[in-house]
């Protein structure tokens, strides 16, 4: 009898290690790739919602689902109505601030911020897949990244803002403030308070105070923001109080996430950490979601700000993001299953595919400011999409006739089938590697003193202007062409054909620092798009084009 109990209790000790064997899991980093940045996040049962910035992007602030943390679907956009807004006459890192989502009794909520009109504002839906309302605009909310506190059919909105009195002591004094809501129409009551004035150590000049968020634990409010500016320097920090109007005293270990002090040089480095979120995990225990970049070389990076995930420890009552390594890793076991979202193309780690267009683009694409139906359509080419030639370019700040999706990848390529032929040097079609108005490369097919030609153009931040870099010359009457651009680190290389897998180089060792935040500035990151352009004046002509590959081949996803 002893030994069957013997042999029973190991069989139970053998499932129970097997199932947690099964039960694990591996996070990836980033588990948004590419230019997702500021994210947060909100848990309704076992559901999880991200959203993230877009700046002039449309349509705007992506709201993904996820079960497991890992595995994440575009469900829609929550700016996805020119009615609701567009950013016509904006700079490409102007336009949609750091959005915020929360739940509370049926409703879903977005904060943001129209940064150049109207400042913040609220969404909301009952379906986090939409349809998400107008914005209600809160003018006497000034400042940006809000986020919302629910308590007790309360609601409070938190943001950074000016400095006391509007009187800076330095470069960078902002602080954290707060009002409460009418829970019914959204509109501010009472005045204004002060949470946070300039950071952790106003003593210390902190700069950038931001992207606050509250949650409550313990009997102790958390407000938890960046600090430093979302650069290198950047960090998280976190205050507690008793009462949601403060006083918050800052943690006395802050920052409880950074890497600002890490060597730049460290292998497949992580930096500019912060503009964090918590939430709970199917574990039950806390994890942060937070903004980084992959830099190839010192700050140098050209896939924007990305979305990663660490666990969080909670230590003497308060919250330690990353808390057993020093550097942010690319990996981190976590003890459930996997539930794999049915995406209609991947999000994360490497892959490839190919977009045939047929009667609709995908989730991933995006164009500039707004959304114009009128000049791309599936139906006048069977299996293909057709993009009219529109006056206006992307050095403008308009609606040109750009069809794009992020470069997530390091190591990446994206090519192209096109059908276009024109007799006029003004008409352009073909694929750009865009950041903003002035950093981009522009590969084409156009027309010059009578003979069809491939070129290849760099935007001029100087001239407002792009500079033909090469041109090749084709045969007569050949509309079809094929493009192709591949990046490696800092280095893109040029590619046409004439006929499919036929490559023939235009250009290569093209320098990819050029299309670094770095060195382009602002807030976003690298759109691989079709392009086509009668650069200025009005046309019929139009480009087909049949398909759109993507890969992504990044070192740090191989296993």
């Amino acid at each position: 009898m002893q030994k069957k109990y013997i042999i029973l209790s190991y069989l139970i000790v053998l499932i129970t290690l097997f199932s947690d064997a099964r039960a694990q899991m591996t996070l990836e980093n980033p588990i948004l790739p590419g230019f997702y940045p500021d994210p947060a996040i909100c848990k309704v049962g076992t559901d999880y919602y991200m959203v993230t910035s877009t700046f002039v992007y449309f349509p705007g602030i992506p709201v993904f689902h996820s079960k497991d943390l890992k595995s994440w679907k575009q469900i829609t956009s929550a700016i996805d109505r020119p009615s609701q807004m567009d950013f016509m006459g904006q700079q490409v890192s102007r336009g949609l601030f750091a959005p915020a989502i929360n739940y509370y009794k049926g409703i879903f909520y977005i904060t943001c911020t129209n940064i150049d009109k109207g400042g913040n504002f609220i969404i909301t839906a009952k379906n986090p897949a939409g349809p998400w309302s107008d914005p209600i605009y809160l003018k006497e909310v000034r400042g940006i990244d809000p986020s919302l506190y629910f308590e007790d059919d309360k609601v409070f909105i938190i943001y950074n803002s000016d400095p006391p009195e509007y009187k800076s002591l330095y470069s960078g004094h902002r602080t954290v403030k707060i009002y409460e809501l009418d829970l019914a129409t959204l509109k501010p009551l009472g005045t204004e308070r002060i949470l946070v004035n300039g950071g952790v150590d106003i003593s210390k000049k902190p700069v950038w105070i931001e992207a606050p968020h509250i949650y409550k634990r313990n009997g102790y409010y958390y407000l938890m923001a960046a600090e430093g500016g979302t650069s290198v320097n950047h960090s998280e920090v976190i205050f507690r109080s008793k009462d949601v109007r403060g006083p918050f005293i800052p943690y006395e270990k802050n920052p409880i996430l950074t890497q600002r002090h890490l060597d730049p040089k460290r292998k497949n480095p992580i930096s500019s950490v912060g503009h964090a979120d918590l939430v709970e995990g199917p574990d039950g225990n806390t994890y942060a979601v937070f903004l980084g970049v992959r830099p190839y070389e010192g700050d140098f990076y050209n896939t924007g700000r990305e979305t990663f995930i660490a666990p969080v420890k909670w230590i003497a009552d308060w919250p330690i993001i990353n808390p057993d390594h020093e550097e942010v890793q690319y990996e981190y076991k976590v003890n459930w299953k996997e539930d794999k979202q049915n995406n209609q193309l991947p999000v994360t780690g490497n892959f490839n595919f190919r977009v045939p267009f047929k009667d609709t683009l995908n989730t991933e694409f995006l164009f500039l400011r707004t959304h114009n139906p009128s000049w791309y359509n599936f139906k006048e080419n069977k299996n293909a999409l057709t993009i009219k030639l529109l006056p206006q370019t992307i050095l403008e700040k308009g609606n040109p006739a750009f069809i794009g999706r992020r470069q997530q990848h390091l190591s990446s390529s994206a090519s192209t089938e096109m059908n276009f032929s024109t007799k006029l040097a003004n008409e352009k079609a073909g694929i750009v590697i865009f950041q903003n108005e002035n950093h981009f490369y522009f590969m084409c097919k156009s027309h010059d003193n009578g003979k069809d030609v491939i070129q290849l153009f760099k935007g001029n931040p100087t001239t407002d202007k792009m500079d033909l870099l090469k041109q090749v010359a084709l045969p007569s009457f050949q509309k079809t062409a094929y493009f192709k651009v591949n990046s490696e680190r800092d280095v893109y290389s040029f590619w046409y054909a004439l006929k499919e897998n036929e490559w023939k180089p235009l250009a290569d060792k093209i320098d990819g620092k050029y299309l670094s935040t770095a060195v382009a500035k602002g807030f976003v990151g690298v759109l691989y798009g079709m392009y086509a352009t009668a650069d200025g004046q009005i046309t019929d002509n139009k480009a087909i084009y049949k398909w759109f590959d993507y890969s992504g081949n990044d070192s740090t996803f191989k296993k």
